[in-house]
């Protein structure tokens, strides 16, 4: 009986982050071809501490779900590490190399990248990390701070969809920033 509850928490994982992902795509208005930056404690999701409980589990759901929706809109992903690996990203190294990005060498796992980039590095098809990004626009879920790599100007998003598991959802957009004086004009 135990596991069947299992299941059911984690399909309902699945399919709440796949409609996360499109509420996302509908408000940040992100093109194909776009980067969105992901961080996720599986452990707040769970309703621990951050870095206390991690789920691999749960972040294959959680990662799926949303990497699902992104993939189908051309949205490129890349997952945000822990701290111990200094909040590295995990990425696809096309993705990686068309816009030059620096390759380093690590494999994250549960207890240094944590259970999110873990589980991202098994499921994406050519893995690699790099240290930092420039994104268009970035989910967190559990409070992991994202803003590091996000564009200069972020705009926070209001969801619907705000909470994963026990997770508080933030996100944000970005825009090209305000240059000029009073004579200025912007689209």
């Amino acid at each position: 009986m135990q596991v069947k509850t299992e299941v059911i928490i984690l399909s309902a994982l699945f399919n709440h982050c796949r409609e996360l992902a499109n509420e996302f795509i509908e408000k940040s208005l992100i093109k194909p071809g776009s980067l969105v930056v992901i961080g996720c404690s599986t452990s707040e999701v769970s309703g621990k501490r951050i870095g206390s409980a991690g789920s691999l589990e749960i972040a294959r759901d959680i990662f799926t779900g949303l990497n699902e929706v992104f993939s189908q809109n051309g949205v490129n992903v890349c997952a945000q590490c822990c701290e111990h690996l200094n909040r590295a990203l995990i990425i696809e190294r096309s993705v990686a190399q068309s816009n030059g990005f620096e390759i380093v060498s690590v494999v994250p796992h549960e207890h240094a990248g944590g259970s999110f980039a873990t589980a991202a590095y098994s499921l994406m098809n050519d893995p690699v990390a790099v240290e930092e990004v420039r994104a268009d626009a970035g989910i967190d879920i559990g409070l992991t701070l994202i803003g590091m790599h996000l564009k200069k100007v972020a705009v926070p998003l209001r969801l619907e969809n705000n909470m994963v598991g026990e997770a508080l959802v933030t996100a944000a957009r970005t825009r090209p920033k305000f240059i000029g004086g009073a004579r200025a004009k912007y689209e």
